[in-house]
């Protein structure tokens, strides 16, 4: 009597087998701009974190406002935060092209420009160009 004993694994498994492995692995294997939106997307918006330029970060949940530090009333914004210890320059020596509010009344200079702070934010963050 011979009786064979089951293949415990130790060989190749046959070619059919392997061959709808590879397939599998080759179907789930996912872009690259995806995986990177899909986790983006899994992180709660608590925990992302906006680059400002130049290594600098802050929170998205935090950011009220991005705005253009020309006008008048961002002037009097930035001389107002400064005087109450609130003021974060984030921009290394160079020119101020944003300023970001955050909900506790902290006001952040960025030298990137607004638009690109916003494009920044998320693939689901609406920029309009404005006029």
């Amino acid at each position: 009597m011979s009786s064979e004993a089951p293949d415990s694994g130790g060989g190749h498994p046959p070619k059919g087998r392997r061959a709808a492995g590879a397939r599998q692995a080759a179907l789930s294997a996912p872009e690259p701009a995806a995986a990177a939106e899909r986790d983006a997307a899994r992180v709660p918006p608590v925990l992302r974190l906006l680059n400002v330029g130049y290594g600098n970060f802050l929170l998205v949940a935090r950011v009220v406002a991005i705005v253009s530090p020309q006008s008048s009333p961002m002037k009097r914004l930035r001389e107002e935060a400064s005087s109450r210890g609130k003021l974060v320059d984030a921009t290394q020596g160079r020119r101020t092209r944003s300023i970001l509010v955050t909900d506790s009344d902290h006001v952040i200079l960025s030298a990137l420009n607004p638009e690109t702070i916003a494009a920044r934010l998320g693939p689901g963050a609406p920029v309009d160009a404005g006029p």
